[in-house]
């Protein structure tokens, strides 16, 4: 009998022996005939088999908490579009971060130390929140009048609109909504303002103030 033949034997066995005692404790069971002297028996779960979630699962089975439409889910939803979700990154046109901010936007929500800021994750966070209550303030009435109404066959949402503007800066959002689509700004990536209200539509985003002064502070 191999190794692995007797873990697997020993733990039934071991546990048909418990129970017999239960049912029978009278019975003349002679146990030096059961002895597991000798025997290298090893119970310890193997990681294989303990991420395994049962017979049909793949092993290596992970939970993913599902973030659905919340607040917390847009982020992520942008975070990985923008960035892999990587705090540390930079792109190749100088983009920092999870959220791949740009210098100047930075320094309008008071980040003055681009290194300082891509080190900490902490600070990129609040730098996230601190931009999309300045570009919902800038982006108000614009909010006010599009949400709801369908451009270029997209349905506008705020949700939509807050991350067009972090891919393309407010005022493209407003040219894009306001020409009902017929401008539409593209990154050096072909990312368009289309594309993210699309892709980022109907999310939940009333939890962000508008703040014309926001700033991101630690």
């Amino acid at each position: 009998m191999t190794k692995n033949n007797v873990k697997n034997f020993a733990l039934p066995f071991s546990i048909c022996l418990l129970i017999a005692l239960a049912l029978y404790p009278d019975s003349n069971l002679d146990f030096d005939k059961y002895s597991t002297e000798g025997l290298e028996l090893n119970y310890n779960m193997s990681k294989e088999m303990a991420m395994t979630l049962g017979s049909d699962e793949p092993k290596y089975s992970i939970f993913t908490p599902h973030l659905g439409k919340s607040f917390e889910g847009f982020k992520e939803a942008l975070a990985f579009k923008e960035s892999r979700g990587d705090y540390f990154t930079v792109n190749t046109l100088g983009y920092l971060g999870k959220y791949q901010f740009g210098a100047e936007t930075l320094k309008l929500i008071g980040i003055y130390n681009p290194n300082q800021f891509l080190y900490n994750p902490e600070l990129q966070e609040k730098a996230f929140i601190a931009n999309a209550e300045r570009n919902k303030w800038i982006l108000r009435k614009d909010i006010k009048r599009f949400e709801g109404k369908v451009i270029g066959g997209i349905k506008v949402t705020e949700s939509g609109i807050l991350a067009a503007a972090h891919l393309a800066g407010p005022g493209s959002v407003k040219k894009y909504l306001r020409s009902y689509g017929g401008t539409n700004f593209a990154d050096a990536y072909g990312s368009t303002v289309k594309y993210y209200m699309k892709k980022f539509s109907g999310y939940d985003t009333s939890i962000v103030e508008p703040n014309k002064k926001a700033k991101a502070r630690i």
